[in-house]
């Protein structure tokens, strides 16, 4: 159930950037050492072609770290299915009772 639920977390992240690109927000700068800037980057799959070999290289490399060492359980201390919180970040979940959890729980997966 945890591969469901971090999955589900990165379709909503990659949807909220695609809105962002698309109402024309992007990052300020160059996107490498030759000069091509974040603005001149399309939207979509047309991105995938005009991003230099060594940033999709990159971004490879990021989502390997991500899923190799960050995005699971390492502590062990997880409550349930998805906890990455691995006993540092809380943002307040342990404030809730047990039903508010099980409620917010079943909202992420619906």
């Amino acid at each position: 159930r945890y591969v469901e639920l971090k999955h589900g977390r990165i379709s909503q992240l990659a949807f909220l950037g695609q809105i962002t690109t698309r109402a024309g927000y992007t990052l300020p700068g160059d996107i490498d050492l030759s000069g091509t800037s974040f603005e001149s980057i399309p939207n979509g799959y047309a991105a995938i072609s005009a991003i230099p070999a060594t940033g999709i290289i990159q971004l490879i490399a990021f989502i390997g770290f991500l899923e190799g060492w960050v995005m699971k359980d390492v502590t062990g201390e997880a409550e349930f299915a998805g906890d990455f919180r691995n006993g540092y970040i809380d943002f307040g979940w342990d404030s809730f009772d047990e039903e508010t959890k099980l409620s917010k729980r079943a909202i992420e997966l619906n």
